[in-house]
């Protein structure tokens, strides 16, 4: 199973930090911006920094797309530096992809295939048909939005299916475990700043892979995630923070800092 990847990793380094590669251009130290790539001499001094604390390494894609074919090009360094120095490091890709099957096909065959990422994260509102493409690659891990950190989340993610009398969240959590996840490659994204959802997640997915963001620049509260989502094998979450170790004064404190936090907690 692909998620076997991560548990591998989290094993060696007794770590459930995921870093998040949101590395907006704007907002690189000056010595990076004046490279002639950027994004990629930025992640790599990351990578290097953290990647001792490191389970897992998350880009936000819209970073790179929002500079064209050139940071697409930094997109794909960064990937191949990963593969050839930290192979064993899983790569989760946020792009909360989902649209219908042949489309979902392109999606595939560029960020599975092509930038060679472990995960995706997928949105599920087109339904199983759609995402069966995703599900029939048992080689690569899929993140599926269930309850997201942002404050405005509830505006449809609580509307409640009268026919279910669930919030629509709980349905795709419930769906994820029950129905989606007959290849094992299937995960759940759920904010840190929801702790209470996170622990009813838990308790629907058994001991499925949960992806946490929220925690450091948005507000999510380590201790409260940890209780809420640990799994019985003391693994099951990938608790990702970006800015709060990025664009720290000291990457690697940070991210041994976090590490170690949440370790408190296990």
């Amino acid at each position: 199973m692909i998620i076997d990847k991560y548990n591998r990793r989290v094993d060696k380094t007794n770590s459930l930090v995921c870093v998040g590669l949101d590395s907006e251009f704007a907002k690189l130290p000056e010595k990076f911006r004046q490279m002639e790539n950027p994004q990629f001499e930025f992640n790599k001094w990351i990578i290097d920094q953290t990647a001792e604390f490191a389970a897992c390494y998350k880009p936000n894609i819209a970073f790179y797309e929002a500079r064209g074919d050139q940071g697409i090009k930094e997109l794909k360094m960064t990937m191949e530096y990963l593969q050839k120095n930290y192979a064993d490091i899983f790569t989760i890709c946020d792009a909360k992809r989902g649209d219908i099957g042949n489309t979902n096909n392109g999606y595939i065959t560029s960020i599975l295939d092509w930038l060679g990422f472990d995960a995706i994260t997928l949105h599920s509102y087109f339904g199983s048909e759609s995402l069966k493409p995703f599900l029939d690659r048992d080689d690569k891990g899929l993140v599926i939005l269930c309850r997201s950190s942002n404050p405005g989340a509830g505006e449809l993610q609580d509307l409640v299916a009268q026919a279910m009398g669930l919030p629509l969240w709980r349905i795709i959590a419930e769906k994820t475990a029950n129905e989606w996840n007959k290849n094992q490659n299937c995960m759940l994204m759920v904010g840190a700043t929801y702790p209470e959802e996170m622990k009813i997640a838990r308790s629907i997915t058994g001991d499925m892979t949960i992806l946490v963001p929220g925690v450091g620049a948005q507000g999510g509260d380590i201790k409260a995630t940890v209780t809420a989502g640990l799994n019985d094998e003391k693994r099951g979450l990938i608790i990702s923070s970006s800015r709060g170790i990025i664009f720290a004064a000291d990457p690697a404190a940070e991210a041994k800092k976090m590490r170690d936090e949440i370790n408190q907690y296990r």
